[in-house]
C-alpha cells in the first residue's frame, strides 16, 4: 500500500493494469475502480452489494467510538440514521428553506474579499463554517475561520483526513493489535477530545430549548426526537459534531477549488462573467432563482469538482457479496475504493481530461447535460446526503464572486494547483490570487450590506 499520495499511485496502476485492479495487505483485499464505466457498473448499479463500509478498528471504533455515520457499515442503525434522521434535515425541500442564508454568508464573503482579498482561503472557510454551524446548531451570526470552534473542528478533520487513508493504521489489517498496550492511546485521547467539543455544543442548544429561544436546527430537531429515533446521547453529540466538520471540511475546499480555476483559467472565467452580464446585469446580485437561466455558471462548478475533486480518493466501501464485473470476481469481504482522481481523469468519458473545459458539460441546446456525471458525492447508497446544501453554496458563491470580480494569477506567484493536503478531503495549499472589481465597489457594498 503507497504511504502518501495514494489516489495519484492509484491512478498510475489504473494506466497500467486497467479500470479495475487489486492488491492485498496482509489478508485484506482492496479493489480499486478506475475508470467511470466500472464505477457505474460497480459502484452505482451493484450499490446495494457495495453499500457497506470495511472494519475500521482504528478511525471508526477507537477515534469515533463506532458513532461517525460515515464510517458506520450497511446497518439497521445506519439505515435509521441515514433514511430517517439526515434525510429529514436534508432532503431538497429543506436544503431550499436555507437559501436566504446561504445568500446572507456569500455575499459576505464578497465582503470580505473587497476588505481582504489577501486571504480568501480563510473567508471560503468562515462562509462554510457559519452555514454548517447554523444548520447543524442554529447559530445565526457569522463564524469566522478564526473562532475557536472552527479552529477546533479543522484540528479535527485534518487528523481524520490522515487516519482513514487506507492503510495509515496497522491494526486494521490486523485487529488483534488492538489489545497491545498503549498501541491506540493516541486515537483514544483525540477522541475524548472530540467528544467534549461536541457535548459542549449540543448543551448550547439544550439550554437555548430551556430558554425557549434555541432556533430550528439539526441539533434541536435531534433533541426534540431522541426518544422517537432511539438516539443514545453520545451519538447524538457526535452525529452533530460530525455533521458541522464534513460540511465546513468539503465545502471550504470546494469554494477554494473553484476560485483556483477561475484564476488559472480566464477565459473560462470570462464565459460566466458574460452570461452572468447578459442575464443578471450590473444592478442586482444574481440569486437560486437564476440557476436555471445560468448554466455557464453550474457547468464552471461542476468543471471544477471533476478537475480537482474534494476528495481525491473517496471513502472504502466493503463487498457484501461475491460481485461478478466482466470476467473478473470481487469477492465477499474485499474493500472496494471508488479512486475519484483516475475516474475523473478517464479520456473516454472526459476527453482532455486534464483540460479545464466546462463546455464538456454543456449540450448543443447550451443547457447543462443531463447525460454526465461526476461522482462528487461519493457512490449508490453511500452518498453523501448533504450534498444538496453542499451544490447550492458552491453555486452561490461562485455566480457572487464572478459577478463582483475578476479573478487572475499574480505571474510572480504562479499557483500550483496540485498543491493540496494528502488527506481524505483535500484543501489547497496557500496560493495567491489577484481580485478585480468587475461593478462599481460602492454598488458591491450597497448590495452585499447585511441585511439587504
Amino acid at each position: 500500500m503507497p504511504k502518501s499520495s495514494v489516489p495519484f499511485q492509484f491512478a498510475r496502476w489504473t494506466e497500467q493494469y486497467g479500470p479495475v485492479f487489486s492488491l492485498k495487505q496482509g489478508p485484506r483485499i482492496f479493489v480499486i475502480i478506475g475508470r467511470h464505466q466500472a464505477a457505474v457498473d460497480i459502484m452505482e448499479k451493484e450499490g446495494i452489494n457495495v453499500a457497506d463500509r470495511p472494519r475500521s478498528v482504528a478511525v471508526h471504533e477507537t477515534l469515533s467510538e463506532g458513532f461517525r455515520v460515515i464510517l458506520e457499515g450497511d446497518t439497521e442503525r445506519w439505515r435509521r440514521m441515514r433514511s430517517r434522521i439526515l434525510h429529514a434535515n436534508l432532503q431538497p425541500k429543506v436544503v431550499e428553506t436555507h437559501g436566504p442564508m446561504q445568500t446572507r454568508h456569500a455575499k459576505n464573503v464578497v465582503l470580505n474579499i473587497l476588505n481582504d482579498p489577501k486571504n480568501h482561503q480563510r473567508h471560503a472557510m468562515s462562509y462554510s463554517a457559519s452555514v454548517t454551524m447554523s444548520i447543524t446548531y442554529g447559530k445565526f451570526t457569522p463564524t469566522s475561520s478564526t473562532d475557536p470552534e472552527v479552529v477546533d473542528m479543522n484540528r479535527f478533520s485534518a487528523r481524520l483526513g490522515q487516519a482513514v487513508k487506507p492503510g495509515a493504521y496497522l491494526v486494521d489489517a490486523y485487529p488483534i493489535l488492538r489489545f497491545v498496550p498503549g498501541y491506540l492511546s493516541q486515537l483514544k485521547a483525540w477522541n475524548r477530545e472530540e467528544m467534549v467539543f461536541y457535548n459542549e455544543q449540543l448543551n448550547v442548544v439544550r439550554r437555548q430549548m430551556r430558554e425557549g429561544n434555541a432556533r430550528p436546527s439539526f441539533a434541536r430537531f435531534m433533541l426534540e426526537n431522541q426518544k422517537q429515533y432511539q438516539i443514545g446521547d453520545k451519538e447524538l453529540a457526535f452525529l452533530g459534531g460530525v455533521m458541522f466538520g464534513a460540511g465546513t471540511d468539503a465545502t471550504t475546499s470546494a469554494i477554494t477549488i473553484m476560485m483556483m480555476a477561475a484564476a488559472t483559467h480566464t477565459d473560462a472565467q470570462a464565459r460566466v462573467q458574460e452570461e452572468l452580464d447578459n442575464v443578471v446585469g450590473r444592478t442586482r446580485l444574481p440569486t437560486f432563482d437564476d440557476q436555471e437561466t445560468l448554466p455557464q455558471v453550474t457547468a464552471f462548478m461542476l468543471e471544477s469538482l471533476r478537475w480537482r475533486p474534494v476528495s481525491f480518493g473517496g471513502f472504502a466501501h466493503r463487498a457484501s457479496k461475491d460481485i461478478i464485473w466482466k470476467n473478473y470476481l470481487i469477492p465477499a469481504g474485499a474493500t472496494v475504493i471508488g479512486n475519484h482522481w483516475a475516474i475523473a481523469n478517464d479520456p473516454e468519458v472526459f476527453p482532455d481530461p486534464h483540460k479545464f473545459d466546462p463546455q464538456r458539460w454543456i449540450d448543443d441546446a447550451g443547457r447543462v447535460r443531463d447525460d454526465l456525471r461526476f461522482f462528487t458525492f461519493g457512490f449508490g447508497r453511500r452518498v453523501c446526503p448533504g450534498q444538496h446544501i453542499a451544490n447550492r453554496s458552491i453555486f452561490i458563491n461562485t455566480a457572487l464572486i464572478m459577478w463582483a470580480f475578476r479573478l487572475s494569477e499574480n505571474p510572480a506567484a504562479k499557483i500550483n494547483t496540485l498543491a493540496f493536503s494528502d488527506t481524505s478531503n483535500i484543501q489547497a495549499a496557500p496560493f495567491e490570487i489577484c481580485f478585480a472589481k468587475r461593478v462599481d465597489e460602492k454598488v458591491i457594498r450597497e448590495l452585499c450590506a447585511p441585511g439587504e
